[in-house]
């Protein structure tokens, strides 16, 4: 069986469209020429990859594998394309960046360091001072690259989509919670909520849950660091909420309990906001790339 790219290309492109005619359009073929690709794949792979009597167009047990490669792949070609092209660009300038999510230091030290070994000629800092009002920041240009979870409908300010995740609640495993299938803004009430030390506004248990309902927990306990909180919800100490790629690592551990918030759970976008006329620089679409190719790393944990 030979594979190419564009095979990998096309299944993830339909199975994100949901349907032949919208990843035709994301790939740039015709429809015609989407299904016979589709054809000779399927023919190459003896069976079939795609559900064709669902609507949305459903990838088979085959084609999920086939996804699954795909989504570990192709974020790794481009960002060696991207690299290649840094090295070719050679390009001196700034890159100060500013994070609005205070989990996002462990993900983000891996991506800058990446980055600094394809651009030696730039000068990367984060800068925390800006972090309470990042937005601002960047459109006076302290800083030149803010990680936010709040787009803004702005002329001047682009925002490129990193990755997606869930907020979700985390206690000890023998916390009366940890017996609910799900927790709710009520639930808070009677407990020691450790948070980050940012405003509440910038914090995901509050805009997405207790301030909708005006519930307020019993005590709030502010902690610098991740590792510092799981201690604290280990010791009984308290509960928190974090985002889900944080505790890939202790998710299976018996002595933590993690349940989604809200019987549907609760979904947030990651983005990487710039000046938009700087948005087309080489070297900050490069970080854009390799934060999103980091992103799936963590998220497969």
């Amino acid at each position: 069986m030979h594979i190419e790219f564009r095979h990998l290309r096309t299944v993830k492109a339909i199975h994100d469209a949901g349907g032949l005619q919208r990843a035709a359009d994301m790939l740039h073929i015709t429809q015609s020429a989407l299904s016979h690709q589709i054809k000779g794949l399927e023919d190459q792979a003896g069976v079939e990859l795609f559900v064709r009597r669902s609507k949305p167009l459903r990838l088979s047990a085959a084609g999920q594998r086939m996804l699954r490669l795909a989504e570990r792949i192709l974020p790794e070609i481009e960002a060696l394309e991207a690299e290649f092209e840094a090295l070719e660009e050679g390009s001196a300038g700034r890159l100060h960046i500013a994070l609005e999510c205070h989990a996002c230091y462990d993900w983000l030290f891996p991506v800058l360091e990446q980055f600094r070994r394809a651009w030696p000629e730039v000068d990367v800092d984060i800068r925390p001072g800006f972090s309470f009002d990042a937005l601002t920041a960047l459109r006076k240009e302290d800083v030149d690259l803010v990680i936010s979870a709040d787009p803004e409908a702005t002329p001047d300010t682009s925002f490129a989509p990193l990755f997606d995740y869930s907020p979700v609640f985390i206690a000890r495993a023998d916390h009366p919670l940890a017996a609910k299938p799900y927790v709710e803004a009520e639930d808070f009430e009677d407990q020691t909520l450790l948070t980050y030390p940012v405003d509440r506004s910038r914090l995901d248990i509050y805009k997405l849950l207790l301030h909708p309902e005006g519930v307020e927990p019993a005590a709030i306990r502010q902690v610098e660091l991740t590792p510092m909180i799981l201690m604290l919800v280990a010791s009984g100490r308290g509960v928190a909420v974090l985002p889900d790629w944080v505790l890939n690592g202790i998710r299976n551990r018996s002595d933590f309990a993690v349940r989604p918030l809200t019987e549907t759970g609760m979904t947030r976008r990651m983005y990487a906001a710039t000046r938009t006329e700087e948005a087309g620089k080489p070297y900050l679409a490069h970080f854009v790339r390799l934060a999103r190719t980091e992103a799936v790393k963590l998220q497969r944990g």
